[in-house]
């Protein structure tokens, strides 16, 4: 799902609690209460809210203006990959959500915004889904470098900061190609797996098994989309179990089986 919407009141609304919004303010000023802390907008302030269902006490001025977009979150992992600046920059932005930019930056943000609003209804597009999600992705990489210009270290050096740091580490090197067990990374980083476990919900929101599912999820869909192995070849690649167990995986995560996955592609080539 995909919505552009200009209404601040309904960003904490359910039908975008699978979502992530991407909300800039146009004037005025604007408040919530996001995970229990308070953040304040006010012109050319960008909000990335990854968690909807976490915002409350949504407050504005008689002159605030906004607009947004909300894209589904498993559209968004699947669109980039693993090994990037999203999943450090995604810690970061659930402490805090905001993103202060030039005018200059809000203009481009807001045709980014444009683009996607101008062509979300465009649904007999023989490439509606590819369309959608080169916007998308347009957006998201402008939205990755306001967020780096002002944020040069995104993690702290305590021990919490440490082994997010070190999690981080193992995901964007790969590793959920092969292993996908939270046990393993709990290992790696010698703690236990509820400690693993309970940092990274508290850091970022999101379990690890969702983070360690979203890796191996961009590792699968890069092989499907460019290699030419069969999809046999690939679950023993990736070391799943059985084809039956890889079938499943993609099916969860990828919303349809990886022999259908490529049959879609093909036949839209």
């Amino acid at each position: 799902m995909t919505v552009f919407s200009e209404e601040f009141s309904m960003v904490n609304s359910p039908m975008y609690y699978d979502c992530v919004v991407h909300l800039i303010c146009i004037d005025g000023t604007g408040s919530f209460l996001y995970n229990g802390r308070l953040f304040t907008m006010s012109k050319n302030d960008i909000a990335v809210i990854s968690h909807p269902r976490l915002v409350t006490e949504i407050q504005f001025s008689d002159g605030f203006r906004c607009e947004y977009i909300a894209a589904s979150s498993k559209l968004l992992h699947n669109l980039l990959p693993a090994n990037n600046y999203a999943i450090q920059g995604r810690v970061s932005l659930f402490d805090n959500p905001i993103i202060m930019v030039s005018d200059l930056d809000a203009e481009r943000f807001r045709t980014d915004l444009a683009n996607i609003k101008n062509r979300i209804d465009n649904t007999d597009h023989h490439f509606y889904q590819e369309l959608m999600g080169s916007l998308l992705q347009t957006m998201v990489y402008d939205l990755f470098d306001f967020h780096a210009k002002t944020n040069e270290n995104i993690l702290t050096t305590d021990r919490v900061g440490y082994i997010t740091t070190q999690f981080f580490t193992l995901i964007e090197g790969g590793r959920p190609k092969t292993h996908r067990e939270v046990s393993h990374y709990a290992a790696q980083l010698n703690v236990t797996p509820k400690y693993l476990s309970d940092t990274i919900k508290r850091v970022t929101g999101t379990s690890v098994s969702t983070h360690i599912n979203g890796a191996a999820t961009a590792i699968a869909l890069a092989y499907l989309k460019e290699s030419d192995l069969s999809v046999s070849q690939i679950a023993d690649e990736m070391n799943f179990s059985s084809l039956n167990y890889f079938s499943r995986f993609c099916v969860k995560h990828i919303g349809m089986s990886p022999t259908k996955f490529r049959t879609a592609g093909a036949k839209k080539h």
